[in-house]
């Protein structure tokens, strides 16, 4: 049986993996380039913490198509804590 913890610390592993794979030290955050792409593109202005909650409701919507894989919530998981990230970072 998986616990929640367990699922929180995979959401950071995986983020840490990132981080190597796209050679940034505080992991893969594209989601500034992502945004300020789409917002030129369409016009719109979304935030960067807006982005990763598009990405968080994606995993979401996945999770309820096909079968349901533990990916899915793992990577929820670490897009909330880097939208969170952006909002506490707006505060400071």
């Amino acid at each position: 049986m998986t616990k929640s913890g367990e699922i929180l610390g995979m959401a950071y592993e995986t983020m840490q993996e990132r981080a190597a794979s796209y050679d940034a030290p505080d992991g893969e955050r594209s989601m500034a380039a992502i945004v300020s792409m789409f917002n030129s593109l369409t016009g719109h202005q979304i935030t960067e913490a807006q982005g990763w909650k598009f990405m968080v409701l994606l995993k979401l919507v996945r999770s309820e198509q096909g079968q349901d894989k533990l990916d899915n919530y793992v990577d929820a998981c670490a897009y909330v804590a880097l939208a969170g990230e952006c909002v506490c970072n707006d505060l400071d």
